[in-house]
């Protein structure tokens, strides 16, 4: 493997090497999470570390630009519908539902809980709204 190691942390900087990589982990779950020692364990995370760094860097989605857009990557990222994520939200369906086909506008007691339970950048919400 061409991969750079420094000290503990292995990086990768081909497409190539991010392919021998992930022959090596799949190598390493073939095993068997039982059948692992403490040495395979470190190995892996060590390449789950840097393929998470690579597929960052290089496969990265863009980012919504509008508030409805980050309001269905958070319900796609959470595995969740928008009854679910209403729930989740603790507003009314009817009220996420008519917000999410533009028949409502956003609420600053909204605004406030996508900010806190979702983690939406307050300047991301400010910009969109």
């Amino acid at each position: 493997m061409q991969t750079k190691i420094k000290g503990s942390r292995l990086f990768i900087s081909s497409v190539k090497e991010y392919d021998t990589v992930m022959h090596q982990i799949d190598r390493l779950m073939k095993k068997g999470e039982s059948n692992l020692t403490n040495a395979d364990i470190k190995e892996l995370q060590k390449f789950i570390d840097a393929v998470k760094k690579f597929e960052d860097e290089h496969y990265s989605l863009p980012k919504p630009q509008t508030l409805l857009g980050m309001l269905e990557l958070k319900m796609f990222e959470m595995k969740m519908n928008q009854k679910e994520m209403a729930v989740f939200l603790g507003i009314a369906a009817s009220k996420f539902s008519q917000i999410l086909n533009k028949k409502r506008n956003p609420d600053i007691e909204f605004l406030k809980i996508i900010y806190i339970k979702l983690k939406i950048d307050p300047k991301f919400i400010l910009d969109h709204i």
